[in-house]
């Protein structure tokens, strides 16, 4: 049962009976890889201009590697730009945040964050800036307890020494289903100042349909863990449902949500997310679900992609590959591909897990072969900074 902080789980109990399902695969693991109901929109979700004013983007794109900004990182998982330019990177296993410097790579250990339990998919996986940040210097971060997943905030003091500098975590929201695998993770602030979180259905395939579950779905909260005003479902932090493994969460210049998700043994999704609709899983798995499931934007072969972290830019939805090894480019005009995806950086650097805005036409992009799946080579897992088009 849904169990959130200030005791809101009895309100959540009557609105959970609100929601239905959606897509995606596993982390990697051949054996596990990770239709169209649209309803009312809300604030998170700005209306789309006609046809005429959306950009185009070029059929085929480009992407540069500028540089390795750093090396030897363990089981990096989430990303956090800060202000000035410097990069906050959790680690999956050891639940540490490091910060990287953004001029030469150098690495300090904030802290650990206590209460982590990294077993299979599940440890410190997303971590996002509070919208106040220049002021209240608060780091969220999504994590794997011994009973579920949680989203906790913690103090950053730069004035303390290294290894000292994370308050104690203050937990958010709670009662997200864990498992073994499908934890989701990927944690944002978007354009309306909310929280979003993606989450997982932890193998149980049920809970996706569920509307008394927080598992395989979309949340979408206020800072402080509540259920947004103009949520699609009253009083409830449910913003989509029907997904399986929800992995990258992005806005595009006209502040529509977009999501990658893992499938199960034949289709990978990228969709675009409307408030209350079904995203299909587990009766639907890529397009073609039938009435009453939202289909994909796109979708690929599971050994394509296992996809995780997504970010826009120039006029892109750019989504890291993890079995896939690979980076996709998914060329957009409103919710639908301009053109084919197209993929870079095949096989160069092994699996990808994250990538994150770093102004303008540049992204950061953080390797994953130091998570048990991988094949780590010397200097793994890093951060490469590349310039997309």
């Amino acid at each position: 049962m849904i169990v959130q902080r200030r005791a809101v789980s009895a309100v959540l109990a009557a609105t959970a009976l609100l929601l239905t399902a959606g897509c995606s695969s596993s982390d990697g693991d051949p054996s596990d890889t990770d239709g169209s109901a649209s309803s009312a929109t809300t604030t998170a979700q700005a209306s789309p201009s006609g046809p005429a004013a959306e950009e185009t983007p070029p059929a085929k794109g480009s992407v540069k590697v500028l540089r390795t900004l750093t090396t030897g990182l363990d089981s990096p998982w989430g990303l956090a730009p800060l202000p000035g330019g410097d990069l906050l990177v959790s680690s999956r296993d050891d639940a540490t945040v490091t910060r990287v410097s953004e001029k030469n790579g150098d690495k300090t250990e904030l802290g650990e964050v206590p209460g982590v339990s990294a077993s299979g998919e599940g440890g410190l996986l997303g971590i996002a800036l509070s919208p106040d940040y220049a002021s209240d210097h608060m780091i969220y971060a999504y994590y794997t307890s011994a009973s579920d997943n949680r989203i906790v905030r913690m103090l950053y003091d730069e004035k303390k020494p290294a290894g000292e500098q994370l308050g104690a975590p203050d937990t958010v929201f709670r009662g997200i289903p864990k498992g073994v695998i499908h934890n989701g993770g990927r944690i944002a602030f978007g354009p309306d100042r909310m929280l979003y979180a993606g989450t997982g259905e932890s193998g149980d395939t049920g809970l996706s349909q569920d509307k008394d579950s927080l598992g395989g779905k979309i949340l979408r909260m206020t800072p402080d863990g509540e259920p947004a005003p103009g949520n699609p479902f009253p009083d409830s932090p449910l913003y989509s449902y029907g997904h399986r493994n929800v992995q990258g969460l992005a806005w595009d210049g006209k502040q529509r949500l977009f999501a990658s998700e893992f499938g199960q043994d034949t289709w990978d999704e990228l969709n675009a997310i409307k408030p209350g609709d079904n995203y299909g899983w587990p009766e639907a798995e890529g397009e073609g679900g039938g009435s009453g499931f939202h289909d994909p934007v796109t979708q690929w072969s599971t050994d394509e992609a296992s996809p995780s972290g997504i970010a826009y830019a120039a006029g892109s939805v750019w989504m890291a590959g993890l079995r896939g090894e690979r980076l996709w480019r998914i060329p957009l005009k409103g919710t639908e591909t301009s053109a084919d995806p197209q993929a870079f950086l095949e096989d160069e650097y092994g699996r990808l897990r994250t990538v994150a805005p770093a102004g303008g036409d540049k992204l950061w992009l953080v390797t994953s072969n130091t998570d048990g799946r991988g094949d780590a080579k010397g200097g793994d897992d890093r951060i490469l900074e590349l310039e997309v088009g």
